[in-house]
């Protein structure tokens, strides 16, 4: 059988350079098969990527999706067309202004996080199923000033580099709007005391999301992640991060192996984050806002109203913080703020296939919405019942 994802069986002299040169770049072992030779977890194996021999299918969601946005990104500054459409391309314009950089620094983040070895990331995020993994997981999401584009990209990396499901959906819980630029954002529109509670609650959620789902793993109702890594006792994290610094430092063609990695490995990601910019803009153009204000009141309809919005359209962090901000000042219901930037993140459909993608498992996707949800609903009821 060969060993080349490229469909060849190179000479034994040859094997590790032409693996390495195939598959896009050196550390391939460390990766855990983010390699084009792994189908698992590499989009373009799975649809014949170029390295694997070419002629494979067109990656119609993200090219179609990516031409949808640009084709509005355009109308925006041609500024003709009907009404509908120009709503649909100032949509799209607002949407990538707000998000670029941090779908930009998600890819970089991505290429540099291919260079890391598993043990480093598993000896900084600690053991996966333990209660200290969790929390240093869920610090780890509150702390990274990245948007939620972003924090996705990296989240599905952590995945392929061995975290537990359970840490993964910690950090993904606790992140998309908990960086210190949107938090500074939050306490002006809404005061120190709300914004500190919000981030206190969206924690406590992160670190129980994730206990729940590793205790779901070890009972075997959740499939365990296949890149998990044991690290020995002997292991010198000082040695990991050293090798880290030799694969990132400039010079012996780092530079373009991390932007090659971090473009390859963002791209299944990229693709749901096109679709969700086209299905909002669409969403804009074709939906009146004041359908959805006059019902967002502290009832447990406009809760659930709520919920199903904030599902529905795919907001940036940047965007949501203004629109949280209204319904507690504007409507009266600090629970609705609550769940229209939690919600996001547990039933978003971006992170929702992206996960999919990632883990190749309905089941481990699943698991961030059912678990989440019911946490966001049962504390934004409380909220609006007593914090009004």
């Amino acid at each position: 059988m060969s060993d080349c994802c490229c469909g060849k069986d190179p000479e034994p002299e040859k094997s590790e350079a032409a693996s390495s040169s195939c598959c896009g770049g050196g550390h391939a072992e460390d990766d855990g098969g983010s390699s084009c030779c792994d189908g698992d977890h590499n989009p373009d194996a799975e649809e014949g990527g170029a390295c694997c021999g070419g002629g494979g299918k067109v990656d119609w969601l993200l090219w179609g999706s990516l031409a949808l946005v640009a084709a509005g990104i355009a109308g925006h500054f041609i500024g003709a067309g009907p009404a509908w459409w120009q709503t649909f391309a100032h949509g799209s314009w607002e949407l990538m202004t707000k998000a670029w950089w941090g779908i930009l620094i998600g890819i970089a983040a991505v290429g540099i996080l291919g260079q890391v070895p598993k043990e480093v990331v598993a000896k900084l995020l600690g053991k996966g199923g333990s209660i200290g993994g969790i929390v240093r997981a869920t610090f780890a999401g509150t702390l990274l000033d990245l948007c939620n584009h972003g924090i996705l990209m990296v989240g599905m990396q952590l995945y392929r580099k061995g975290a537990s499901l359970g840490q993964v959906i910690a950090f993904l819980v606790s992140s998309p709007w908990n960086s210190l630029s949107l938090t500074l954002i939050l306490i002006g529109l809404i005061g120190l005391k709300w914004t500190l509670a919000f981030i206190a609650l969206s924690m406590v959620i992160g670190i129980i999301s994730g206990r729940i789902a590793d205790a779901l793993v070890k009972r075997g109702a959740l499939p365990s992640n296949p890149n998990t890594v044991e690290v020995g006792g002997d292991y010198r994290l000082r040695d990991g991060l050293g090798e880290v610094w030799g694969n990132i430092r400039p010079g012996s063609g780092n530079l373009g192996r991390m932007v090659r990695d971090g473009l390859s490995e963002s791209r299944m990601i990229l693709r749901w984050i096109f679709f969700g910019f086209a299905m909002a803009a669409a969403v804009r153009a074709f939906v009146p806002t004041d359908i959805f204000n006059q019902y967002f009141g502290p009832s447990l309809l406009g809760l659930l109203l709520t919920l199903a919005a904030t599902t529905v359209i795919e907001v940036c962090s940047e965007g949501s913080s203004p629109i949280a901000a209204d319904l507690l000042n504007r409507a009266g219901a600090p629970g609705n703020a609550f769940t229209f930037l939690m919600a996001g993140a547990a039933t978003d459909y971006t992170e929702i296939m992206a996960l999919r993608e990632t883990t190749k498992s309905w089941k481990a996707t699943l698991a961030l919405p059912l678990i989440t949800t019911p946490q966001v609903l049962v504390i934004a009821w409380l909220l609006n019942v007593y914090g009004g």
